[in-house]
């Protein structure tokens, strides 16, 4: 074969893991609504976890953790629209030492107020003081706006060793030393809080510096409604993937079904930028991240509620788990529904109870049998899922597998030692897409997105679909000819386990995933398994180049159509 085809057909099947080095698992979209239970609880349910290097210029040596809440808001949702739950716990953790266990744990605690100590606002109608029915009773455009009829605060305390019964402390304002933070209301309408850029405006003046008690650099802390950030062909793809073959494989159409995304929702954020300092530990500057939200074991309702504002119920008992996330999608399209609830309640420490689910996937079979009426049509051959399991319980070598792994753990792992790449510079497929465009590892340019943390960029949906079906054992064949093993996926080291072999390389690919002839596009040569798209382009979303990245949300007036 002369040299250039070779070098072609090399490039070509490692794009078929363009999206695979770049995702942990299978993903269709973000968290929402991935479990039984907590369909019956929006407030809880943590749609997205974002966690990388900032690159907002004099803000790279910094972690940027976002876990988002509340999943599809429609921005119109009044008059209570989307305030957090005052009787959850919502967290973001780290583990900084590869044991699975939390070492550091912000903690997140709302209370919403009544104005007018607790009366609310009232109007002197015919007189008599009667309360108002809205959130509002004029424009707002301040913090602790005298117009809100309902004053949004929270707390936020760092935990050090375990959640529950570790050392607390309280963040604080790095002026004046309130630990009180002041949330902005969610984005009513045009009218009471004006237009995009005004709303903007106010919402920046909720983006608190603050002292995070144990570590020498201050940090920033916001917590507010955002744009629903992650681009996905949501309604088809649960239906049964209701698009043709030659639709999902056409590179030139990957943004072709933008329309059907999500970017007319919102979504609620909490955000936090701390230095890496403040998060690694020793000389491993590998972390890793997951949010989760705990509600009261007990539940009491009143038959006759009190005035006030959510007074229907009473809450006690000791705190239970009900939702959590790591990698984007793991519980919506690994996980089996009948463990779904379960995963939700669990803890890293405790995966390997889920591993079968990774090793031997059933989305690849899936996605065979919707397009070709075959489970063996798109799936891969090589079991044990070295792949997936390296990337989702254990993170890559040379990337973001912690020096000294003790469990294997299903975990957002980020490498604070890579650098921040700027927003212009960043590639849509993350680390994989970079190393292809490189050739190896060494040479890429942008090791800073997805499995290495993720951006809110990194098309992780685009970047699964490939990993799905093989995509990760075709760049480890293509970036090192001669033992076909570039990214040490054949054989991973698993804590508790031992060593998992298989022949991860373009062998356990299917015909079709290879085939560069399906559907006759024309657009380029590269292998099905390089093209297979969702047709909603994450890199097309808009984001701002500054904390809290995710953009401004939607107007509850003038809602995107």
């Amino acid at each position: 074969m002369p040299t250039m085809t070779r070098f072609a057909t090399r490039t070509a099947l490692a794009a078929a893991a363009i999206a695979s080095c770049a995702a942990l698992t299978p993903a269709w979209a973000s968290s929402h609504r991935e479990a039984p239970f907590i369909t019956t609880s929006p407030k809880v349910d943590g749609t997205d976890f974002y966690m990388f290097m900032s690159y907002e210029s004099g803000r790279t040596d910094h972690v940027t953790l976002i876990a988002n809440y509340q999943p599809l808001q429609d921005a119109y949702g009044g008059p209570n629209y989307f305030k957090l739950d005052p009787n959850a716990l919502y967290e973001i953790h780290i583990d900084n030492n590869g044991d699975a266990v939390e070492d550091i744990t912000f903690q997140f605690r709302f209370n919403n107020t009544l104005a007018n100590a607790g009366k609310g606002v009232e109007l002197d109608i015919g007189g008599s003081m009667v309360a108002i029915p809205l959130t509002q009773a004029g424009a707002v455009s301040a913090v602790s706006d005298p117009n809100l009829n309902v004053a949004e605060t929270y707390g936020v305390t760092v935990v050090r060793g375990d959640r529950r019964k570790g050392s607390r402390a309280a963040l604080s304002k790095a002026s004046g030393g309130s630990t009180t933070f002041q949330k902005p209301v969610d984005y009513i309408g045009d009218k009471t809080l004006g237009n995009s850029a005004a709303y903007e405006a106010y919402a920046a003046q909720h983006v608190h510096t603050v002292n995070i008690p144990g570590c020498a650099m201050p940090a920033k802390v916001f917590v507010g409604q955002r744009q629903e950030g992650f681009a996905v062909n949501l309604g088809p793809i649960f239906d049964l993937v209701n698009a043709t073959p030659a639709q999902i494989l056409n590179p030139s159409l990957k943004n072709a079904f933008a329309a059907s995304s999500i970017q007319d929702k919102n979504v609620t954020t909490m955000a936090l930028e701390v230095h890496k300092s403040c998060l690694t530990a020793g000389s491993d500057p590998v972390v890793g991240g997951w949010t989760t939200a705990s509600v009261r074991q007990a539940r009491l309702m009143a038959a006759a509620p009190a005035a006030g504002h959510q007074t229907s119920d009473k809450n006690g008992g000791a705190w239970v788990q009900v939702s959590r996330l790591g990698n984007p999608l793991v519980n919506e399209v690994v996980i089996g529904l009948r463990d779904k609830d379960k995963f939700n309640t669990s803890k890293p420490k405790d995966d390997l109870q889920f591993a079968t689910y990774v090793t031997n996937p059933t989305l690849p079979a899936l996605l065979g049998l919707v397009l070709a009426n075959n489970t063996a049509a798109l799936a891969p051959t090589n079991f044990p899922r070295t792949d997936l399991v390296a990337t989702f319980l254990t993170g890559i070598t040379g990337l973001n597998r912690p020096a000294n792994l003790t469990a294997a753990s299903e975990q957002l792992r980020l490498n604070t030692g890579v650098p921040a790449v700027a927003v212009g510079s960043q590639n849509r497929l993350g680390a994989a897409g970079a190393i292809l465009a490189a050739g190896s590892v060494g040479g890429a340019t942008d090791l800073a997105g997805f499995p290495n943390g993720r951006r809110p960029k990194d098309d992780v949906v685009d970047i699964a679909l490939v990993a799905t079906i093989g995509g990760l054992c075709a760049i480890n064949e293509a970036i090192d000819s001669t033992n076909k093993n570039g990214l040490a996926l054949s054989s991973v080291v698993v804590p508790r386990v031992g060593t998992l072999t298989s022949d991860c390389t373009t062998a356990s690919l299917s015909a079709l995933a290879k085939d560069t002839n399906f559907g006759n596009h024309g657009v380029n040569m590269l292998p099905n398994a390089a093209n297979v798209h969702d047709g909603a382009d994450q890199a097309a979303v808009t984001f701002l180049t500054r904390f809290p990245y995710l953009n401004t949300p939607n107007s509850g007036s003038t809602p995107q159509q």
